[in-house]
């Protein structure tokens, strides 16, 4: 039985019609026909008691099909957007206004002058005993007319009399209530001299009020969108989404599921658009930006995405949320990894905030991420964030290379089973046999996997009991700066690599593979698509147009509303997150600066040493040891090590511009005279200044005379 669709809110019913399929079938008495019908015999029916039609109270007994409290009561959530929203209105208007007290004041007091004015003039009649005067002239016409007369002579000098004595006391006692107010105003402790100020001056800024004069400036309110159905729709309408009627009220409109309501620092609606017109929820995601402006705020601000079935939507269905702001900037969010102290990574990895505030978690097991965007915009530090996360679980091992060589990866060196920096000749040796190992794994535990019995391994794939039993820790690669690595190798290398990582990203994740990959230009030449299209999850942070979004989001992306090029200079590790075909988010990451994720690697490393799990490249370093035991070694020859991480010798040359690129501000005016005066300093003793490489003699370094200058106890710990 298929249901009855839904009915848009506000339908008007047909109580009669409503009445007459309100039924019950009652089974168990027998089927007797229906009055005056000669059909066949029916299904004995009872109407309810209340909804029977000859009932005289069934109308004012039906209860109404109407929610009791309006839409922004009905939970506790929106009770509490809303007052948070009207206390920051209150604030806002207070600091406004508070800010103009000066003005105000000098204001009042105009007003006041002209009340006084005002004022002055209405009494002066009264002071003056005008009436008096006038009569007075009048007497005085009459006397012209007739002098002779005496009785109005006396009349007359009467009433002048009476003029003089109400002048006297009326002006008397106006001068008696100034001096009294003006002296009481003097002895009067401040306060009360603020207060009888105020009584006297309010009253005469009222009387020196105009029309259209208004105390108080007009201040713009703090919403730049007053959202309403009726906006929506005439948005929606410009957006060619909408046809267009003969008048404002005319044409098909949206039907308001929830809202417009206030959600937090924004507003939120949930509306289906009209059946008849052709237009899905798809094609209002592709207007975001026409919307945007027609609703007076950037694109960034309104936030847009389906409502799938599963949570009671349709192909026309879409939730909106129009920020008042940009809900991206302000104070990074630290990351709650960096007061954690384990971590599994069968969760999901905390990454960041959505425009709401609304945590976003990332599961990472049976995945593969990648992440792209311009340089500088948060590329590097959103990407450790899972990777870090794995520094917390002692039961990852962890595969590193990075292809800038820079100080971003640098602390894995105490933790990563292997570690490759840079993308010169030895280091790209280094990966393509890193990639090598990593295979070799993976088939072994496949076969691995194949030969466990189901009650173990039901359905072929790791789980935390056999990392358990076996020692199969989950393994996470991390690859940074692909680019790098690929435009410096030779076509036959390019081409292996990149088969290596697709069979590693493909196959690897159902044998505890995760794969996080990244590279600042996502093109077809630095990062080949084949191995793109088949990254389960991504992650991308400002780009320069749409189609490099959709190089890194997937094809097709950016016109389902998943734009990385809408984010400007000021989003710094705000980025799109795609993590399925049609589900994506904007997310201002987490921020793990760079010696918290030291500190983590730190922390990971003991956890590994306490488990038994440092293994590889982390147990024989020489620095790492050091740093774990808690004796300094110099920062020069930490740096030198790091540099000749992959070679057991190395160029004077090579050897300085590698240091360039770990720190270029303390290793950029070195030259061949400071670096052996540092080195000689920190205690390093050559013993040949000379080395050979590839048959070429030049000077240079060994790696065995550097590691000599760090103490035995730590080169003994490390396995040297």
């Amino acid at each position: 039985m298929t249901e009855p669709a839904a009915e848009p809110m506000g339908t008007v019913h047909n109580l009669d019609e409503h009445r007459a399929t309100r039924t019950t079938v009652d089974l168990t008495k027998e089927p007797t026909p229906a009055p005056d019908s000669t059909a066949a015999p029916d299904l004995a029916v009872e109407v309810e008691a209340v909804d029977r039609a000859d009932n005289p109270l069934a109308d004012w007994l039906t209860v109404p099909d109407t929610p009791l409290l309006p839409v922004w009561a009905r939970s506790r959530a929106s009770i509490e957007a809303n007052v948070k929203a009207l206390g920051r209105l209150a604030w806002w208007h207070g600091r406004y206004h508070g800010l103009r007290v000066p003005k105000y004041l000098m204001k009042t007091m105009l007003l006041a002058c002209r009340g006084f004015f005002r004022a002055c003039a209405g009494l002066w009649p009264t002071l003056t005993a005008r009436e008096h005067t006038a009569t007075v002239r009048a007497l005085r016409a009459q006397v012209k007319l007739r002098p002779e007369d005496i009785e109005l002579a006396a009349r007359h000098q009467a009433a002048h009399a009476e003029r003089t004595q109400t002048r006297k006391w009326r002006f008397g006692i106006a001068a008696i209530g100034v001096a009294a107010a003006a002296t009481g105003i003097a002895l009067a402790d401040p306060v009360m001299q603020v207060g009888m100020s105020a009584a006297i001056v309010g009253p005469l800024a009222y009387l020196g009020r105009g029309k259209e004069t208004h105390l108080l400036d007009q201040a713009t309110p703090p919403l730049k969108v007053d959202m309403s159905a009726q906006q929506l729709n005439d948005a929606l309408r410009a957006a060619g989404l909408l046809k267009t009627g003969k008048g404002d009220e005319d044409g098909p409109k949206v039907s308001c599921i929830m809202g417009p309501v206030r959600d937090g620092r924004g507003w939120a609606v949930v509306f289906d658009l009209p059946r008849g017109g052709g237009k899905t929820a798809s094609d209002v995601l592709a207007k975001r930006e026409v919307i945007a402006q027609e609703l007076g705020v950037d694109e960034i601000q309104v936030i847009m995405s389906r409502v799938r079935a599963a949570k009671g939507g349709n192909a026309g269905r879409v939730t909106m949320w129009v920020a008042d702001d940009d809900p991206y900037l302000g104070a990074p969010n630290p990351s709650p990894l960096e007061k954690a102290d384990r971590f599994s990574i069968w969760d999901p990895v905390p990454f960041g905030q959505d425009a709401r505030g609304t945590r976003i978690d990332v599961p990472v097991m049976w995945q593969s991420m990648f992440f792209g965007g311009l340089p500088r915009r948060g590329k590097t530090f959103s990407q450790r964030l899972l990777t870090a996360a794995g520094l917390l679980d002692a039961y990852v091992r962890h595969y590193v290379a990075d292809g800038k060589g820079g100080a971003d990866w640098m602390p894995m060196k105490a933790v990563a089973h292997r570690l490759v920096m840079g993308a010169e000749d030895d280091a790209i040796e280094a990966l393509k046999a890193m990639l090598a190992e990593l295979l070799t794994e993976m088939e072994r535990r496949f076969a691995l996997l194949r030969d466990l019995p189901t009650s173990l391994c039901p359905e072929g794939k790791l789980t935390p009991d056999i990392v358990a039993k076996y020692n199969l820790p989950v393994i996470f690669v991390t690859i940074d700066e692909l680019q790098e690595y690929f435009t410096a190798m030779e076509k036959d290398d390019r081409e292996q690599v990149i088969n290596d990582l697709c069979r590693i990203a493909r196959r690897g994740p159902a044998a505890g593979f995760i794969s996080n990959f990244a590279s600042q230009r996502p093109d077809a030449d630095s990062v080949p698509t084949k191995l793109r299209e088949i990254i389960t999850i991504r992650y991308s942070t400002q780009v320069v147009d749409r189609a490099s979004s959709d190089m890194v989001l997937g094809k097709g992306k950016a016109a389902q509303g998943a734009d990385a090029s809408v984010l400007s200079e000021e989003h710094k590790g705000v980025g799109v997150l795609v993590t399925g075909p049609a589900s994506y988010v904007t997310v201002r990451a987490d921020y793990l600066d760079g010696p918290t994720f030291a500190g983590l690697c730190r922390k990971g490393r003991a956890l590994r040493e306490a488990a038994g799990q440092l293994t590889g490249d982390a147990a024989g370093d020489v620095t790492a040891a050091a740093d774990a035991a808690g004796v300094t070694v110099p920062a020069i020859v930490s740096d030198v090590l790091e540099v000749m991480r992959h070679s057991p010798r190395m160029f004077t040359t090579d050897l300085l511009n590698g240091l360039v690129n770990i720190d270029e501000d303390t290793y950029g005016d070195y030259n061949a005279e400071t670096l052996a005066s540092q080195l000689e300093a920190a205690g390093v003793k050559r013993t040949s200044k000379q080395v050979k490489i590839s048959g070429s003699n030049g000077a240079g370094y060994q790696r065995r005379d550097v590691e000599a200058a760090v103490p035995a106890e730590i080169l003994l710990s490390a396995g040297r």
